[in-house]
């Protein structure tokens, strides 16, 4: 059982058609994976300073709240000396 002429045509251009649209799905999850992954970088860049903000900040009142504790300390010390 052959094909026609104009049946291998169609076939052949059915082919070429799955072909062309695998290459062009292939491509387009291929752009849509890049720009996630480059989406997940800027978030986890984001996260990270916002982490080094929060650190310095917790580190700022920690010595604040250091000096305080010396200050009362140091109050408390003059206070019973007298």
């Amino acid at each position: 059982m052959y094909l026609s002429e104009l049946e291998e045509l169609v076939a052949y251009a059915i082919c070429i058609a799955i072909v062309i649209g695998f290459g062009v799905s292939t491509y387009v999850e291929i752009k849509n994976t890049i720009r996630e992954e480059k989406q997940k970088h800027r978030e986890q860049k984001e996260n990270e300073e916002k982490i080094r903000t929060l650190i310095s900040y917790f580190n700022t009142k920690k010595k604040l709240i250091d000096n305080v504790a010396k200050f009362n300390k140091a109050m408390k010390d003059g206070k019973t000396e007298k």
